[in-house]
């Protein structure tokens, strides 16, 4: 009885100490996406305490890719079509080229992205995901930064494009590419440890439930 009351005490405090301990997580990925963008982010939120859940247009597994290399199968935990934002409390976009190319062409994980940031919830986007930032209408007035091949789409949507390793706009934070993931890492935490309101998109109403 004492070593299960102690278990549970420690148990408590390390609950207490991790910053996202009561978080749930979404991640939108399909096949192609660069998959140190999705595994070390998804790694970094589950130390901090977070639950994770990779939310995808497929069933069971998609594919990651090492650059231009095929990568590991990654088992999905949600269906996107069954999916609900209202569950999660933040949202992470990975980048590679087909990843969200693909899913930039589909209106419902382009509506499920914009419903995170009418509802006021922080999104972290790295290298090509802030694409799907784009095609939600949220880029416009706002500061960012992506892979640098994507900045004029950025900057035609009425994004203000800079070349940094980590950037913070209210509840949305970018980052340029794998080299800039520690960096992405620390400042994802640390603002989805904080609660937001506030719709990111400009004239947004946040959407009712029920």
């Amino acid at each position: 009885m004492l070593a299960t009351s102690e278990c549970s005490k420690n148990d408590t405090l390390f609950v207490m100490k991790t910053p996202l301990g009561t978080k749930h997580i979404a991640i939108l990925a399909t096949d192609g996406f660069e998959q140190s963008e999705l595994e070390q982010p998804m790694q970094a939120l589950e130390k901090a305490g977070a639950r994770v859940s990779i939310i995808s247009p497929q069933a069971d597994e998609i594919h990651g890719m090492h650059h231009d290399e095929k990568g590991d199968a990654f088992a999905t935990d949600i269906r996107l079509d069954l999916a609900d934002p209202s569950d999660f409390d933040a949202l992470v976009l990975p980048g590679g080229l087909a990843n969200p190319d693909t899913l930039r062409a589909m209106p419902e994980a382009v509506d499920f992205v914009r419903d995170f940031a009418l509802r006021g919830k922080p999104i972290a986007a790295i290298c090509h995901g802030p694409w799907l930032l784009i095609e939600a209408g949220l880029v416009d007035g706002r500061r960012l930064t992506s892979w640098p091949a994507i900045q004029t789409d950025i900057r035609n949507a009425g994004g203000e494009w800079v070349d940094e390793e980590v950037v913070v706009d209210h509840q949305l934070i970018t980052s340029r590419q794998p080299d800039d993931i520690p960096a992405f890492n620390g400042k994802m935490i640390e603002i989805f440890a904080k609660d937001f309101h506030a719709p990111l998109g400009t004239g947004a109403v946040p959407p009712q439930d029920g």
